[in-house]
């Protein structure tokens, strides 16, 4: 297409941005929408979503590996309570150094390639741990992992959203929460049920298998069409978006607004341009939004959950306990992606903070009020001595911690796991996007790191219920924030999210 022929149509797009939406434009985003065969956009989603199954299946490999490691023969192997801790939340470290490397990777690389770039780290530290012959291979192993971990959880939902067309973001926007969910829960099976067959070493080995599998599918997948017209590469951008709706579609169109788009931006955002609203709010609402996430309590509940129902005296083992918990957290993500984009992502965040508000409350009353009899409750109030102990449940009010619990994690799933990752990808303008999101993971995984470490200190100190309440106190303030600050951004093309902080104009998002 020359350009001649091309500008009439980019002043019509640029037209129905800086108006109210005629009807005629509705019908026919409508009608293109309805056009769209998605089977290839599936298939570069699923390639890049093979990097969350790792992630997820890194970030609870000691979970089977600690217990073996504790009782290992090699004093050089061997794990006391002190480097147990640090093999268990090193990975978080990483995945903050991950991000951080990613607010550069995601401008300069790209989206694509930053994926591809995070299975060196990754298959470098499943080696290093299928063959350690020290702590110290270990620790660095887990390091490595949880640098890509956070590489592909700053790379991945900007990838998918950017290649995906409003009528399913918000579907595919949940498939990187689902896909580490999947992979912690075949990590689990593999570590139970294949223990006799599948030592620690070999656990590590399978991790290789879906980081190898991502390198060969991303290679034959394009990347997103919007870093590519950011970079002056228009005739790739075309061919990218062609690729993803099809030949037989008017995805011409889609290719001028985003072009029109990203014409109004300049290459790199400038330190003055921080001060600019259309900069700065975005980038606030989802920093916040991974901060507030982490508060809630989440990665503290899942790391010591098996201990939790230890101390709580659950009716049930705390290994089966986990699983269900596992089982309903996948369930729920499920559910999260067939609904983000029919009820909207405001909504499900004030249900999902809503579910977690009083899950929490009632686990922080339940340990309170109960006596140690029925509770667990021991002198010290140590997690990790208690954790060695069989637990002895004197009847079935013990079913509430777990209901609790499993409750927690499903108001988790179904908004505040899933939906602060697409929000992330979905307000940040092009221009930052690629920083921004590297800083919203360093701050979660910061946050992370920061509350596992002194999770068991506080416990110790003033008892389990204290750091049940405070996150009760967490879930109460993502009401909050959720009403106050962040938009509904069901069905909006990102243009549409852009021209509405740009503009300040509720009018775009309507």
């Amino acid at each position: 297409m020359e350009p001649s022929a091309r500008e009439p149509l980019v002043r019509k797009t640029s037209f129905s941005y800086q108006t109210f939406p005629e009807r005629a434009v509705q019908r026919l985003d409508k009608e293109y929408l309805r056009s769209l065969h998605n089977k290839r956009l599936y298939l570069a989603v699923f390639a890049a979503v093979l990097g969350n199954f790792s992630f997820g299946f890194a970030l609870v490999y000691p979970s089977p590996v600690i217990p073996a490691l504790e009782a290992h023969p090699s004093p050089a192997l061997r794990l006391d309570q002190y480097t147990a801790s640090w093999f268990g939340s090193v990975f978080t470290l990483g995945a903050a150094a991950g991000g951080l490397s990613a607010m550069l990777l995601n401008d300069r690389l790209g989206r694509k390639l930053s994926i591809m770039f995070s299975a060196l780290p990754s298959v470098v530290g499943y080696a290093l741990m299928a063959g350690a012959q020290g702590i110290g291979m270990l620790l660095l192993g887990r390091v490595l992992t949880g640098y890509a971990g956070g590489v592909t959880s700053a790379s991945i939902p900007v990838y998918i959203s950017e290649i995906s067309h409003p009528g399913v973001r918000g579907m595919l926007g949940a498939c990187p929460q689902l896909m580490a969910v999947l992979g912690s829960l075949v990590l689990y099976a593999l570590g139970k049920y294949l223990g006799l067959v599948l030592e620690w070493r070999w656990l590590a080995v399978a991790g290789e298998v879906p980081v190898l599998a991502m390198i060969v599918l991303l290679c034959f997948m394009p990347d997103s069409p919007r870093f590519l017209l950011s970079q002056g590469k228009d005739d790739k951008a075309l061919g990218s978006l062609c690729w993803l709706r099809g030949r037989d579609t008017d995805y011409a169109r889609e290719y001028e607004q985003i072009k029109d788009s990203v014409r109004k931006q300049n290459r790199r955002v400038s330190c003055a341009e921080i001060k600019d609203p259309f900069i700065y709010k975005p980038i606030l609402i989802a920093v916040g939004m991974r901060f507030l996430q982490q508060l809630s309590g989440v990665t503290c509940v899942l790391v010591y959950l098996q201990s939790i129902f230890k101390k709580t005296s659950v009716i049930l083992k705390p290994e089966y306990d986990a699983a269900l918990v596992g089982l309903v957290r996948l369930f729920s993500v499920a559910i999260a992606a067939v609904s983000m984009d029919k009820a909207g992502r405001k909504i499900l965040l004030f249900v999902s903070a809503g579910v977690m508000l009083v899950s929490n409350l009632t686990m922080g009353l339940y340990i309170h009020f109960m006596p140690a009899s029925q509770n667990g409750t021991i002198a010290n109030k140590t997690l990790v001595s208690f954790a060695n102990l069989p637990a002895e449940p004197t009847n079935y009010i013990t079913l509430i911690p777990l209901l609790a619990t499993m409750f927690f994690i499903m108001g988790y799933a179904m908004g505040w796991g899933p939906i602060t990752w697409l929000l992330m990808s979905e307000i940040l303008p092009l221009k930052a996007r690629g920083v921004a999101s590297g800083l919203c993971v360093v701050v979660s995984w910061l946050t992370a790191f920061t509350l596992t470490r002194f999770f068991l200190l506080v416990v110790e100190a003033f008892g389990l219920e204290v750091p049940f309440l405070f996150f009760a106190v967490i879930c109460a303030a993502n009401v909050l924030f959720t009403g106050c600050c962040v938009p509904e951004t069901k069905g909006r093309s990102l243009e549409q999210i852009e021209a509405f902080f740009r503009t300040g104009r509720r009018s775009f998002m309507r």
